[in-house]
């Protein structure tokens, strides 16, 4: 039996997303969470990599979403090469942190995005044969920012690699360019959870210049005709693993919840089962504490 896609976001509380996606009155940080969670049940959760939260904060995420909801969570900028730290301390730093989160079983994988001077080399193997002990019971999600390690003569063995380790390989969908920091479009399954992230196709602004926010470089919204090329590997990945996400990194204005709800429409056409991805009734009274 297929395990369900499950469609979410990389964020719920993006400027573009408090302008155009959120109805009025859900303004408050809980408001906007709970909105969030009755349209998706699951979340990646970035905002980590470039401040950690106080551990009461990631406690309030646990206690303002339903049972089964998930999140993933952005390592820091510490743990992934982008920031100087000692290894180890910065992991533990990081879990103390969400130690709430954790806590409360809604915390499910970390996503580790390494910078794109992270080649592939024995240190850097040597550092990711670490990672699976310093985050378990968590899944390491890795996603490679180098195509050192997915070349043709190579793929074969980052992704035995991984799957020996317990690491799960993280697909991208990107700007289709030859640009050395982004990864080719490879759906692969190196553990029971299989995990994909939709970060748009602007080869113009991946690497843009002074970029204010991140939103200037992941500035696409899909299209149906693009979101279909995947319906065949979100399908296959999921008689693979045995959890599958599709995550929408496009956070342009309302660019990933509208993307996320053409996938969904795609899956249910396709009969994939699939959560997520929902059109939001703006007209409905919701009782959101606001």
């Amino acid at each position: 039996m297929a395990a369900t896609v499950r469609i979410g976001t990389c964020s719920w509380a993006d400027e573009g997303l408090v302008k155009h996606w959120y109805p009025r009155g859900v303004s408050s940080a809980e408001a906007r969470l709970r909105y969030y969670a009755e349209h998706f049940d699951v979340v990646e959760v970035d905002s980590p990599f470039y401040r950690l939260p106080a551990p009461e904060v990631a406690a309030k995420w646990a206690e303002r979403t339903p049972p089964g909801f998930v999140f993933h969570v952005k390592a820091s900028g510490e743990m992934t090469g982008h920031r100087e730290a000692e290894l180890e301390p910065a992991f533990r730093e990081f879990r103390e942190a969400l130690a709430p989160l954790e806590a409360s079983g809604k915390m499910r994988g970390v996503l580790l995005q390494y910078h794109p001077r992270v080649k592939k080399s024995p240190e850097a193997l040597a550092e990711l044969a670490r990672v699976r002990g310093l985050l378990e019971p968590l899944v390491p999600l890795i996603e490679f920012r180098h195509r050192s390690w997915v070349t043709e003569d190579e793929l074969a063995d980052t992704l035995r690699f991984l799957e020996r380790h317990g690491l799960a390989f993280v697909s991208v969908d990107s700007p289709r360019t030859n640009a050395t920091n982004v990864v080719p479009t490879i759906a692969a399954v190196t553990h029971p959870l299989a995990y994909v992230r939709f970060h748009g196709r602007n080869w113009r602004t991946w690497n843009i210049r002074n970029a204010k926010s991140s939103a200037d470089r992941f500035d696409h919204l899909y299209t149906e005709t693009e979101l279909a090329e995947w319906v065949e590997p979100l399908g296959r990945l999921a008689g693979e693993a045995e959890e599958v996400y599709a995550l929408f990194n496009n956070n342009r204005d309302d660019f990933a919840p509208r993307s996320a709800r053409i996938m969904r429409g795609l899956l249910d056409e396709a009969g994939l089962p699939a959560t997520g991805g929902l059109e939001p009734d703006r007209d409905a009274q919701l009782d959101l504490g606001v």
